[in-house]
């Protein structure tokens, strides 16, 4: 299964670094806050999640993600929110950080549902309650 996988939708070396480096974000990230906001795991997985972004993307498209003009709006909380890591202020350099990441890629939500929609048993189970909602809808009516 997995070698089907891969056969099918080939992958370079370095997208499967940088698959396994924002993995290692996220564990990173997670045991940071888990930690009471340990500056240094934190400021690993931010580097960790920059990283493994530039390798998925590709570096000149991460550049032009953070820096279009479009995109600001998100941009510059998040890079506040890593200075502010950085400077010993975890707390707010986390919160600055998760309002510029939900900025900035809020916009791939719609591909990301859909795409989630067709997995067979995770699909169900995110349409399920509003099929249920639909339903008693009508009921009522």
């Amino acid at each position: 299964m997995v070698l089907t996988i891969f056969i099918l939708f080939p992958m370079f070396q370095y997208e499967e670094i940088g698959i396994g480096l924002v993995g290692f974000s996220i564990l990173f990230s997670f045991l940071g806050v888990i930690l009471f906001f340990d500056r240094g795991l934190l400021a690993l997985g931010n580097i960790f999640f920059l990283t493994g972004v530039g390798l998925l993307l590709g570096w000149q498209s991460m550049w032009q993600l953070f820096t279009k003009k479009a995109n600001l709006k998100g941009s510059v909380p998040f890079f506040i929110g890593l200075f502010l890591l950085f400077v010993r202020w975890p707390v707010a350099g986390i919160i600055m950080e998760l309002y510029g990441s939900f900025v900035l890629f809020s916009g791939y939500g719609p591909p990301i549902q859909a795409f989630l929609y067709q997995i067979p048993i995770i699909g169900w189970i995110l349409q399920y309650p509003f099929q249920l909602f639909a339903q008693l809808r009508r009921k009522r009516a």
